[in-house]
């Protein structure tokens, strides 16, 4: 299994990860604990992990080398979505060195 991580540095971590868990969980099994700060995402294609710590969410998606792309691309493109008041930005991190998807909010990139 493919693995990709991402820290995003937030004052609202648990907000964000309820926030993406409960959207998310329209299509696709979430749980989100808000004692625990955890919650964990399970796709078709792979699963997704969250993780609130003061003053950053941690994500995490693992899954096949070809669909980590995909995966990346669903949890960081809502959580930049939802956070583009206070300009989140998700860098992700793969496990094999490469380089993985960037998402900011796109009026922030011009």
């Amino acid at each position: 299994m493919a693995r990709s991580e991402a820290r995003v540095a937030t004052d609202r971590p648990h907000r964000y990860a309820k926030q993406l868990a409960s959207h998310l969980g329209r299509r696709v099994e979430a749980v989100w604990d808000e004692e625990a700060g955890e919650g964990r995402l399970a796709f078709q294609v792979g699963t997704g992990t969250l993780t609130a710590e003061p003053g950053a969410l941690l994500l995490a998606v693992e899954g096949d080398a070809e669909n980590l792309e995909r995966l990346e691309d669903v949890v960081g493109r809502h959580l930049v979505r939802f956070g583009a008041k206070d300009e989140l930005v998700v860098e992700w991190k793969r496990d094999n060195g490469e380089p993985g998807t960037v998402y900011r909010n796109e009026e922030d990139a011009s």
